[in-house]
């Protein structure tokens, strides 16, 4: 039974070792920030954080992440004071249907965590893995200079 640590919070889960960190983070923890898109990790709707690292959860056994850090989206700001990540992409309208913004979001952060001043080619080979099907790449990346930047 994995210990996890989620969001700064620990929680003893009465669950299986090989379950995927995804199911237990929507379905047991009620976080919805990750996403469940192609449960192949192709996608990366799934992304979280796990020690700074960005890692598609929907493969993740949750038992192989117990006692290391975990961050989702919840994590990193609220409603009322989000991250300058998830302001920048309210600023720049950067999302369609929305649906990706957790994995790019997530993807960012970790760039921004390693590299705190990344130009348009960082922000692209970045978030290269992440699928955005609805056109709003641009935005995407001119969200991500824009939380680089401080703005």
């Amino acid at each position: 039974m994995p210990v996890l640590t989620v969001n700064g919070r620990r929680h003893d889960l009465a669950i299986s070792d090989d379950v995927p960190l995804l199911y237990v983070l929507r379905n047991d923890l009620h976080l919805n920030g990750p996403k469940f898109g192609c449960g192949l990790a192709q996608c990366g709707a799934c992304t979280v954080l796990i020690d700074g690292e960005p890692t598609r959860s929907c493969i993740t056994p949750a038992g192989s992440v117990s006692d290391r850090a975990i961050t989702t989206l919840e994590g990193l700001g609220t409603p009322e004071k989000p991250h300058r990540l998830q302001q920048a992409f309210i600023d720049e309208q950067a999302a369609q249907c929305g649906y990706c913004s957790n994995g790019m979001i997530m993807r960012a952060k970790a760039l921004l965590d390693s590299k705190p001043n990344p130009n348009a080619a960082d922000v692209k080979q970045a978030l290269d893995d992440n699928l955005c099907r609805c056109g709003a790449h641009q935005r995407i990346v001119r969200a991500v200079l824009r939380a680089a930047q401080g703005a």
